[in-house]
C-alpha cells in the first residue's frame, strides 16, 4: 500500500488559512445577503396580502339590452355583457392586480338574473387595507348607476374560493304569462319579462327549476316542451322520443321558449367554503 505524502511549510499552511478564512467571510456575507433578501421577499408578501382580497358578490341585472352575462370579444361593440360593465366598475376602484370576473353561471341573451354570482380579486395600492363588503357594494353601484346592473351583497372569501366549482345549487324560474288576449295588453313592466301566451285563464305561471348546473338551454327547452305538449302541439310519446333520443339536434328549435321569461334566482354555497381564517378576518 502506498501513501502519497505533501510537505507544507509553515508559510504555505499560512497561506492556505487565510484563503480559508476569506471563504468562510465571503460564505457569511453571502448568507447575510441572502437572509437580507429572503427577508425582504417575506415583508413585501406580507404587505401584499394586507392589500389583497378575494370576493365573491352576488349582483342582479335586467338581461334585455345585454349579450348575456360573459364578457364579449373587444370587437363587438353593439352589445357587451353583464360581465363588461362589472368589470369596468372594478377598475374603477383603481387595482393594481389585473381584473378578471369568474361567474358563476352563464345566461345568454335577454336572460335576466335576481341573483347571480362571480368572484375576483383586488389588491389595492399605497398600503390601503380591503374594502369592507358594505363599502364595496356601494362603490360598484356607484359605477354602474348607468346600468340594469346591481350588486346586492359581497362577501370577503378564501383565496382558492372560485364561485362556479363552490356553487352548491343554481335556481332557475320561467315566467310565463297566460291570461292576457294579445302581448300589447301586457302591463309595461312585464313585457320583456315573460312569455306571453294568449287566451287562457291563468294570469302567470311561474316554472321553478333547481339542480347543481344545467346543460345549454336545457331550462328553455325543458319549458318549450311543457308548452307544447300543453297545447297539443307534440303529444307525450312524441316528447318521450325526444327525451330518450339525448341529442340537443333531436329537439324541434321552434318549441325553444324566448329568453325574456327566465330568470336565474338563486346561487347557493355552503357557509363553511364562505368562511375566511381566523387571522384574514381580523385583519
Amino acid at each position: 500500500m502506498f501513501f502519497r505524502t505533501t510537505n507544507i511549510t509553515p508559510h504555505g499552511n499560512a497561506s492556505r488559512v487565510e484563503d480559508l478564512h476569506a471563504g468562510l467571510c465571503s460564505l457569511s456575507h453571502v448568507g447575510h445577503v441572502l437572509k437580507s433578501m429572503i427577508k425582504k421577499c417575506l415583508t413585501q408578501s406580507a404587505e401584499t396580502m394586507h392589500n389583497w382580497a378575494r370576493y365573491l358578490i352576488f349582483f342582479q341585472y335586467t338581461g334585455t339590452k345585454y349579450s348575456g352575462v360573459v364578457k364579449v370579444p373587444p370587437h363587438q361593440l353593439n352589445k357587451k355583457g353583464v360581465q363588461d360593465h362589472l368589470e369596468d366598475a372594478i377598475r374603477r376602484l383603481k387595482p393594481i392586480n389585473p381584473v378578471h370576473l369568474s361567474v358563476s353561471s352563464r345566461t345568454d341573451t335577454g336572460v335576466h338574473a335576481l341573483s347571480n354570482s362571480a368572484h375576483f380579486d383586488l389588491h389595492r395600492k399605497n398600503d390601503r387595507p380591503p374594502f369592507t363588503e358594505d363599502v364595496l357594494v356601494l362603490a360598484l353601484n356607484n359605477h354602474l348607476r348607468e346600468e340594469q346592473i346591481r350588486v346586492t351583497r359581497a362577501h370577503r372569501v378564501p383565496d382558492d374560493f372560485h364561485a362556479r366549482y363552490r356553487a352548491q345549487s343554481r335556481t332557475y324560474v320561467y315566467r310565463v304569462a297566460l291570461g292576457f288576449s294579445h302581448h300589447t295588453l301586457l302591463p309595461l313592466t312585464e313585457s320583456e319579462l315573460c312569455w306571453h301566451i294568449p287566451d287562457t285563464e291563468i294570469s302567470f305561471l311561474e316554472l321553478t327549476f333547481r339542480s347543481r348546473s344545467f346543460l345549454y338551454r336545457q331550462v328553455r327547452r325543458m319549458t318549450g316542451a311543457l308548452v307544447a305538449v300543453g297545447q297539443g302541439r307534440i303529444s307525450v310519446p312524441q316528447l318521450q322520443e325526444i327525451l330518450e333520443a339525448r341529442d340537443s339536434l333531436a329537439y324541434p328549435y321552434h318549441m325553444l321558449a324566448p329568453a325574456r321569461g327566465l330568470f336565474l334566482t338563486r346561487v347557493e354555497y355552503r357557509e363553511t367554503d364562505l368562511q375566511l381564517s381566523q387571522q384574514t378576518s381580523e385583519e
